[in-house]
């Protein structure tokens, strides 16, 4: 995984992660997911082109039943875009990087 996407443990390092100005893209997934991983190369082009404007992060929904379960994430891949730590946007299965654009893009 790329030093421009954070891998988040733990409800404390989520929450660390939400904080501040800049919109947050959460994608919540699992090592055993198919369209997870057909997900991770768009999300990290992503990451490199929002440099600066947007923080993407990774939850593992395995490994965070708790987040997961307070953001009821039923399916994975799920991104969410958090903005001053309340969720904005959010898209269930694989994400387009156009539509990820468009997702973040209006919340920057």
């Amino acid at each position: 995984m790329s030093e421009l996407i954070q891998e988040i443990i733990g409800e404390e390092e989520f929450n660390n992660a939400l904080s501040g100005d800049m919109p947050v893209v959460v994608d919540f997934w699992a090592t055993w997911c198919g369209p997870c991983r057909m997900q991770a190369p768009i999300l990290e082009e992503f990451a490199k082109e929002a440099q600066g404007k947007a923080k993407v992060v990774k939850v593992d929904v395995d490994e965070n039943e708790a987040i997961a379960a307070k953001y009821n994430i039923m399916s994975i891949p799920t991104l969410m875009v958090f903005k001053n730590g309340e969720s904005a946007e959010k898209s269930v299965g694989l994400t387009s990087a156009a539509k990820l654009s468009e997702m973040v893009l209006k919340h920057v």
